[in-house]
């Protein structure tokens, strides 16, 4: 009697006097007689393999194809979502912007309306000053030397009337003229401001609409990628079902064939040596303030990103995080990357010391980055992720490095 066992790589003939095995290269054995602690579990081993690999062939062969369009179509979502995410870094950085630009106008315009308003003040005074003046004048005769002049002669009411009539309307709208035309052109200044300051609100309320947007799309992009998941889980926990019932049954024949059977030793697999892994390139010296800085952004690790925020312990966008690093070590930056490019000194990448800042986008526009050292940087990326140490990268969208 002879049973026929299908192996990965060989075909096994098994009989109860001795064995005979087929490599493909043409040898033949001599035959030998296995003992009997060894038979059994040589031919489990050699059952379980087979078993495996048919029911992993057949499993595979029905459920690869669904599978792998779920995996593709979650890698595309995982993409998108990723991009969406740089991109609200980015409408972030430009309400930033936004903001300081609205700012300078409203305190402009506040100073403009001071100026008016004691421009306003000094007309009163010198309004009461003048009417009381010309009052006294006409009253009083001896008040000084032009008004004697003025009063002493012989005149009748209507004259008298008439010198009143020139020193309230004459001399107090010619001191009053200056004052008049400097209210004019600062509320013609204002009136400019105003309009600058509503583009500006614009401007600001388009980026917040902007992100807005972004964030509702990568809400949705979030929905279908958890979709997608949930599917591929389901189609695997299917897939392992289907092969651990094959296995099972597999085995379960090949055990039952061993009992009258006998194999011979199954040669052993080579063993398998990790490659060794390269330490990381040592980190170069930096300075004390950069060091400062560095250490303090290390304190945030694991803070989630928010937008627009800078608040320790809570949440940091890009900017936020290395503004607030930087001023643990006493250096003020601006709440916004574009303005913190244009703060800092640029140097090239061969001189990155660790605190130095990297930047993204035309003008550092759209985010930035604290190198740390060994070829690493500490970032708030985008939303849903937190503050992390990423390898530096150093793609089409670098537009340079700089130290505060």
């Amino acid at each position: 009697m002879s049973v026929q066992i299908e192996l990965p790589r060989a075909t096994v003939w098994v009989t109860i006097s001795g064995i005979v095995t087929d490599l493909g290269g043409g040898s033949r054995l001599p035959e030998r007689r296995p003992k009997p602690h060894q038979l059994l579990r040589l031919v489990f081993v050699a059952g379980l393999l087979a078993a495996t690999s048919t029911a992993t062939a057949g499993t595979t062969a029905g459920a690869t194809s669904p599978v792998s369009s779920e995996q593709a179509k979650a890698a595309q979502i995982e993409a998108e979502i990723q991009q969406t995410g740089r991109q609200i870094d980015g409408l972030d950085q430009r309400y930033q912007a936004a903001l300081e630009a609205k700012a300078a106008i409203d305190a402009r315009i506040g100073a403009t309306q001071a100026e008016i308003d004691r421009t306003l003040a000094t007309i009163a005074r010198d309004k009461v000053v003048l009417q009381k003046a010309a009052i006294e004048a006409y009253v009083s005769g001896d008040t000084s030397a032009a008004a004697d002049a003025l009063f002493s002669t012989s005149q009748t009411a209507a004259m008298d009337s008439s010198v009143y009539s020139q020193v309230v309307t004459g001399d107090l709208h010619t001191s009053m003229a200056d004052l008049h035309t400097a209210v004019a052109l600062l509320g013609a200044q204002r009136q400019t401001l105003k309009h600058e300051d509503a583009s500006a609100a614009r401007a600001v309320a388009t980026a917040r609409a902007a992100y807005g947007q972004a964030q509702t799309l990568e809400t949705q992009q979030q929905s279908a990628l958890a979709q997608a998941k949930g599917t591929i889980a389901s189609l695997i926990s299917a897939q392992r079902a289907a092969a651990a019932a094959a296995q099972k049954a597999a085995a379960l024949a090949t055990i039952q064939a061993a009992k009258e059977a006998t194999i011979t030793e199954a040669a052993a697999a080579p063993a398998i040596t990790a490659a060794p892994v390269a330490a990381p390139a040592p980190a170069p010296a930096a300075s004390n303030a950069g060091a400062i800085a560095v250490r303090a952004a290390e304190t945030q690790l694991g803070v989630p990103y928010v937008w627009g925020a800078e608040s320790p312990g809570a949440g940091f966008d890009c900017s936020g995080l290395t503004a607030w690093a930087w001023a643990q070590a006493g250096v003020s930056l601006p709440h916004y990357s574009g303005a913190q490019m244009a703060d800092s000194a640029p140097l090239p990448i061969s001189d990155l010391q660790p605190g130095d800042l990297l930047f993204y986008g035309p003008g550092g526009s759209t985010h930035v980055a604290m190198y740390v050292g060994g070829g690493m940087m500490i970032e708030a990326t985008l939303p849903g992720t937190v503050v992390r140490i990423d390898p530096v990268r150093f793609g089409t969208t670098f537009a340079g490095a700089g130290q505060p």
